[in-house]
């Protein structure tokens, strides 16, 4: 698979065209006996039992810094599996799922928008997210704006441009494509020009340096960088906030051995946040512990949204 991609033609991606809702599906490399929509652990003798563990987090500003945020959870996690474990840092979800389907990566956080994809084509079992002390979890999507940018509402976007992140994003693509279709009768390229900046951290500093006049964002993103005074409060403004949307997901590869598996995941529910750099840095955005979760349950609206927008997946 030379690249990972969201296989829908830009005409009919941009115009969110409504399909029949196709049932979702892994690529024929995976089998889903037990109907959890994710790929099953293949037999015994199929199984991929590696001396070193390589973790990726969802791709943003500066990896360097996040590879110290993770670093006790990933000593903790070598310490529970008997392994070392490698931080890996990602430029692009692409890339991210392009390397565990090829074996590369068994550990990850998808982010919201590509987690349908990272488990249909690259074989990802997702099993617990981030969530608060007392369990609720998730963030919204906001789009976002400048003092002074003249955009005041959604509708005053009209004939301008508008930031989205990368296509595999739900908060920086899909769900402003499909929210602004369905309820300001707004599409792109007919309504206002698009522009893609990568990540939402791109969008989010491009709109506080007044690059892009509007951009949709996380606002789990946003309320990090604000709380790291990457940007400030007097730079932002919100004109729309979403529903509540889960958040990344963290998962293996399908093909990790069945008990290397299971001591994965006990790392993640065993992990004591407190006075850690993971609580450092995700208390900002109220997050305190991993909950467990399923795609087949926690990922529903999300799939609704893939099938709104009559996404469909190139896994090859």
């Amino acid at each position: 698979m030379k690249n990972c991609i969201v296989a829908v033609a830009a005409a009919v991606t941009l115009s969110l065209s409504i399909a029949a809702n196709a049932e979702f599906a892994l690529d024929p490399r995976y089998t889903d006996a037990d109907g959890d929509l994710i790929a099953d652990i293949p037999p015994a003798a199929d199984q991929k039992d590696p001396g070193t563990l390589i973790f990726a987090y969802t791709p943003v500003e500066d990896p360097a810094v996040y590879a110290e945020v993770w670093g006790e959870f990933l000593e903790h996690m070598s310490e529970i599996t008997g392994k070392k474990v490698q931080f890996f840092p990602v430029q692009s979800n692409a890339a991210q799922i392009e390397a565990m389907r090829a074996g590369r990566l068994h550990i990850a956080g998808f982010n919201t928008g590509s987690n349908p994809l990272a488990v249909a084509c690259a074989g990802y079992r997702p099993f617990t997210m981030m969530a608060g002390a007392d369990g609720s979890f998730g963030y919204e999507m906001e789009i976002i704006t400048f003092p002074e940018s003249g955009i005041e509402q959604v509708e005053d976007i009209k004939g301008g441009k508008l930031a989205f992140t990368s296509e595999t994003s739900n908060s920086g693509f899909k769900a402003p494509s499909a929210i602004l279709k369905a309820d300001y009768q707004m599409l792109a390229g007919d309504d206002f020009e698009p522009v893609f900046s990568g990540k939402h951290d791109n969008s989010i500093l491009g709109v506080a340096n007044k690059d892009y006049p509007a951009a949709a964002v996380a606002n789990s993103v946003l309320n990090r960088m604000l709380n790291r005074d990457v940007v400030t409060s007097d730079q932002i403004k919100s004109i729309y906030k979403s529903q509540t949307f889960p958040t990344t997901s963290y998962g293996v590869a399908h093909n990790l051995n069945a008990d290397l598996q299971a001591q994965i995941q006990e790392a993640f529910q065993t992990f004591d946040w407190e006075g850690t750099a993971l609580q450092e840095e995700f208390s900002k955005s109220g997050e305190a512990q991993f909950v467990p979760i399923t795609f087949k349950e926690e990922w529903a609206v999300i799939r609704k949204i893939d099938e709104a927008n009559s996404v469909v997946y190139n896994c090859q």
